[in-house]
């Protein structure tokens, strides 16, 4: 019973200081203050009430501030034309990164997207903070993104999370038009960013 505790104990220390491929996340001991969204009409929260948001819902869950800075319609590169204002300048404790639906929409190379996305990342963590990639299933019937976010995440030590439409991009009930959560929606998504970044937000 008594090893069995131990290994336990080892799996979650091990959750905790690696991300969703296997790989130690940078700036994991990161000091600075703030948890920032940053991303488009999802991040935004279109299609809900203000307070339904999934950053609103994921303040409340950790018990802190998290700032939304998600714009709606943004693609990648629009992200990195505001990325200082809307995120170097305010002190980035952890980012979640989420973007690319729109990306796709507007025909915008798979290499570019994906190298938008690094220079992202790589941005943010020369600031000091964490990053988690939130990947959303872009394609009807593929994930035209999700080696994308996965090579990114991977060769930047990012948290991973995969898919966070999962089970609300087919279901009406937690939509609130073809492509954008509801309340119910969105209260999914924060409870599953909560899931995945909340370890890495305790201070030993």
């Amino acid at each position: 019973m008594k090893t069995k505790k131990i290994i336990l104990l080892l799996a979650l220390l091990l959750a905790i200081n690696t991300g969703a491929c296997g790989t130690k996340v940078a700036n994991i001991d990161s000091t600075n203050k703030n948890i920032i969204c940053f991303g488009d009409s999802l991040t935004a929260g279109q299609g809900a009430k203000p307070g339904e948001d999934y950053p609103a819902v994921l303040a409340k869950l950790l018990g802190q501030p998290v700032i939304n800075a998600g714009i709606s319609g943004n693609t990648t590169r629009q992200a990195l034309e505001r990325l200082e204002t809307d995120i170097l300048n305010k002190d980035p404790q952890l980012v979640i990164v989420q973007f690319g639906a729109n990306d796709f929409f507007r025909k915008i190379p798979r290499n570019e997207t994906r190298d938008n996305l690094d220079q992202i990342v790589l941005k943010i963590q020369e600031k000091g903070a964490m990053v988690a990639i939130a990947g959303v299933r872009i394609g009807l019937l593929v994930d035209e993104y999700d080696e994308v976010f996965k090579q990114v995440a991977k060769n930047r030590k990012c948290i991973y999370i995969p898919n966070i439409m999962k089970d609300i991009f087919t279901d009406p009930q937690k939509k609130s038009d073809e492509l954008h959560p509801n309340a119910a929606g969105y209260n999914i998504i924060a409870q599953r960013l909560y899931e995945r970044i909340k370890p890495y937000l305790i201070k030993g």
